[in-house]
């Protein structure tokens, strides 16, 4: 029986997405669709059509890079629920450096704004890390309650001191051509960034599954004290996790200006950020295993909008399977721990008696 629960929990993304669409199909049928046909039209859509998967890739890159900024602070017991805010600054920092730094050589340029955007995720979850290292402050409440700040901070640069003239909506001007990232398909949008985000993963992988670092991070996430104990220091690796978490969040607003946008526009995110958390929990926490998830997460987004033209279903649909997909993952997470419970006390049981049988045996001879 245990190795049955340990199979199902390894297999818990793949039947959470599998339930996640049957639900779905219901929601489907309500709208008066063939949810086969609707799945067909989805999936053909994201990742068969070279269009299609050109958009599945161009959403994928925030995603990817949004999950990594979840996945690294869980490691170390930390919930970083900031990755908008972080995504928001990193744009803003990237464009700061587009628009306003001297003319330098294209690949010079890029990479300056590409470590300027990823500076600005870093300091802005450096704030977080701090109240959590030496005052306790619950992060969680702390990395949420900043993507307002940050949302509405960006609002009020391109609404005004950046903001194009004679723009009918909040934007900032144009970044030169000079600054534009690759696009790894010919006449699409699919940009060099899913590239550096898949790159970052790998080496994320790498680190956790080798390195020393990744271990003691995994320590402190595991038992705080037992790391005390152990001579690691708790409250650096919180800062350093947070702000590698921050950094790779700023490349996602980086990369949408460099590589997707090409300017900085007053709520530019659909809720990348939030949808990291998705994309982590869907993977696991194995940044590896984020690539795919982000991948089938991109390609949900992409895929809906086809399959709203092509059938007539709100993209609503797409979103809410979206959410059932992290409620079933969170329902086989219990489910693991329940069944981890339920052995344990088994096997108390078995020792109790045991050891009974024992003192029996004791007593009569």
């Amino acid at each position: 029986m245990q190795r049955l629960y340990r199979i199902l929990f390894h297999l818990r993304s793949v039947l959470a997405i599998v339930a996640a669409l049957a639900v779905g199909s219901l929601l489907i049928i309500a709208a008066g669709s063939n949810p086969i046909e609707a799945y067909k039209t989805l999936f053909h859509g994201a990742f068969f059509d070279y269009w299609g998967f050109a958009a599945t890739l161009v959403k994928m890159s925030p995603l990817l890079l949004a999950g990594l900024a979840v996945v690294l602070p869980l490691r170390a017991g930390l919930f970083n629920i900031g990755a908008e805010g972080q995504i928001y600054i990193g744009a803003l920092f990237a464009t700061i450096a587009a628009l306003y730094l001297p003319v330098l050589p294209g690949p010079v340029h890029i990479l300056i704004c590409t470590l300027a955007g990823a500076l600005g995720g870093a300091l802005w979850a450096l704030i977080p890390a701090l109240l959590k290292a030496y005052q306790g402050i619950n992060e969680i409440i702390v990395t949420l309650l900043l993507n307002f700040v940050a949302l509405h901070f960006v609002s009020f640069m391109v609404s005004g001191p950046m903001i194009e003239p004679g723009a009918p909506y909040p934007y900032s001007p144009e970044i030169p051509d000079s600054l534009f990232l690759p696009h790894i398909l010919p006449c699409s949008d699919a940009h060099f960034g899913v590239l550096v985000g898949i790159v970052i993963a790998i080496g994320m992988y790498i680190v956790f599954r080798r390195g020393v670092s990744g271990f003691t991070l995994a320590t402190v996430g595991r038992n705080p004290e037992a790391a005390r104990y152990a001579g690691i220091s708790v409250k650096r690796h919180i800062i350093v996790s947070f702000m590698i978490a921050g950094a790779c969040a700023g490349l996602a607003g980086t990369f949408e200006v460099l590589g997707h946008r090409y300017r900085l526009f007053h709520a530019f995110s659909q809720g990348y950020g939030y949808d990291g958390i998705v994309v982590a929990f869907l993977a696991g926490l194995n940044p590896f295993l984020a690539i795919l998830s982000s991948m089938f997460i991109g390609g949900l987004r992409s895929g809906a909008n086809m399959m709203q033209r092509a059938m007539g279903i709100e993209t609503t649909v797409v979103e809410a399977i979206q959410g059932l997909v992290i409620l079933f993952v969170a329902m086989s997470l219990a489910f693991r721990y329940r069944a981890t419970a339920i052995g344990q006390a088994i096997t108390r049981r078995k020792e109790l008696e045991q050891a009974l049988d024992e003192q029996t045996r004791d007593k009569k001879t």
